[in-house]
């Protein structure tokens, strides 16, 4: 699949699959940013990522983040949306910092990332009742 993408700041590489079966890809952050201590920041991608049709981009933080630096996302991911291109519109990675000391994202440093999925738009059928039996709610299968 070929993507169209637009880099700010061209000093900085690509966005990189580091492994052969990554099936993210790492962001690199474009400026450094300043989150401090219990508040929420975004932290720029340093690009502009035109989605394919029939598919989202979701962005999630790299499994080390939360660890490594205290951070995390608030919703636990980002959706991108196919119509969300315009030249103005840097992928940014919205995180909150749960930490007890405010936390610094150097420029070129990764932590989050990006993942192409396939999506379809639903056509709703409205019907009076479903009629499939309940399993249950959360948990439902640990009886």
């Amino acid at each position: 699949m070929k993507v169209k993408i637009t880099r700010i700041d061209k000093s900085l590489p690509l966005p990189i699959y580091k492994t052969r079966g990554s099936v993210g890809f790492d962001l690199i952050t474009r400026e450094s940013t300043l989150i401090k201590k219990g508040e929420m920041g975004f932290i720029p991608s340093n690009v502009i990522i035109e989605v394919p049709k029939d598919y989202a981009l979701l962005i999630v933080a790299r499994s080390s983040t939360p660890t490594k630096k205290g951070i995390s996302m608030p919703h636990g991911i980002g959706i991108l949306d196919q119509d969300y291109c315009g030249s103005k519109d840097e992928v940014l990675a919205h995180f909150y910092n749960f930490s007890n000391k405010d936390v610094l994202i150097k420029k070129g440093e990764r932590v989050a990332q990006g993942i192409f999925v396939k999506i379809d738009i639903a056509k709703w059928q409205e019907i009076s009742k479903i009629q499939k039996q309940s399993r249950g709610g959360f948990g439902s299968t640990d009886e």
